[in-house]
């Protein structure tokens, strides 16, 4: 039999806890809405993902596909102006025109966020070919912390812009595809998600160079996507909220990680209750809406952090935190409208 036939049956007599709707309304601050993450919802009715949304219990969605380019920023905002305040969309940086502008990238980036906020953008995200894959106008890979991009960063704070950053991946994604590698499978059909060093950066010098950045610029408030980028180290991930007031956290694509530490978990979510998100980055998705309100708000041990038969991310099951009421209300939406300054 191969690995990939294997659907093992758990003998466990668990409980098992349906949560069709959270405990309190929900701003999904990570999520897409965009052909290539989102499930092409951006081409699809708006009623329809209202409806979906209402059955969710979803009151505000961030759509992060906004992009870099202010022509999708326009047809998101566009498409999403007759529900009101119902959605957030945010911009980006256009980082291949370093080639054109040289030395003077980081200023002309940071003009174009002004003409984004503008037009309607509520932050900006960063997509994690920071950090791999960015070059500048002389073809040398840029460090995540390089100074020239403070402007970017400066402008950010000044307009009231939260910047959402993803950069690296799960660890095991930089480790080698061995017998040791905990997401073997996850990588052998994905195999352009490996990032080994060299001839990438390692993990650690990724992180440990946004950590920097974050410190550098306190008046910009970061939103650290997918737990701050290392939901496996919560130790690490907590020292650099501890360092950073300026920081909050969103767990979009991670209660796979959260989930089978929940003891560390639920500490680290009660310890700094006023500085997690809630998120899914899974598109509209009713199943793993439930699934998420599932791990935060019941006691339910042993189950799939993934619709289907098999965990997505890798051969483990994840138990619920049971989080008290006044940590849930911050997580799914009090703590979101502090940043976007809601009432």
């Amino acid at each position: 039999m191969l690995l990939t036939d294997y659907r093992p049956r758990s003998c466990l007599v668990t409980k098992t806890t349906e949560i069709l709707k959270p405990r309190f309304p929900v701003v999904d601050f990570h999520n897409h809405l965009g052909d290539e993450f989102g499930g092409g919802w951006i081409q699809r009715p708006l009623e329809e993902l209202l409806a979906v949304l209402e059955e969710a219990g979803v009151r505000t969605y961030v759509d992060l596909d906004g992009m870099y380019g202010e022509d999708i920023l326009a047809t998101h905002l566009k498409h999403l102006e007759p529900a009101g305040e119902r959605f957030r969309v945010f911009g980006g940086v256009n980082w291949s025109a370093w080639q054109e502008q040289g030395d003077h990238f980081g200023e002309w980036a940071a003009e174009r966020l002004r003409i984004q906020k503008g037009r309607g953008a509520a932050g900006i995200k960063i997509w994690k070919l920071f950090g791999l894959h960015v070059r500048d106008h002389k073809d040398q890979l840029v460090s995540v912390d390089d100074e020239r991009l403070d402007p970017i960063w400066q402008a950010a704070g000044e307009l009231k812009m939260p910047v959402a950053v993803h950069i690296a991946d799960p660890a095991a994604f930089f480790e080698p595809l061995d017998l040791h590698n905990e997401r073997w499978e996850e990588l052998q059909g994905n195999p352009d998600w490996q990032f080994l060093s060299p001839p990438f950066p390692s993990f650690l010098s990724i992180v440990n160079a946004m950590g920097r950045v974050v410190e550098r610029h306190p008046q910009t408030t970061f939103i650290g996507a997918h737990v701050a980028w290392y939901a496996e180290n919560l130790g690490w991930v907590g020292d650099l909220l501890d360092r950073c007031p300026n920081l909050y956290i969103d767990i979009g694509a991670r209660i796979g990680e959260l989930g089978r530490q929940p003891y560390t978990a639920r500490r680290f979510f009660l310890r700094y209750a006023d500085r997690i998100l809630f998120g899914t980055d899974a598109g509209p998705n009713l199943d793993f809406y439930r699934i998420h309100y599932r791990f935060l708000e019941t006691d339910d041990e042993y189950f799939n952090y993934n619709p289907g038969e098999i965990p997505g991310q890798g051969r483990w099951m994840i138990y619920g935190l049971h989080l008290p009421d006044e940590v849930l209300e911050k997580v799914y939406f009090r703590n979101a409208d502090r940043i976007f300054a809601l009432s």
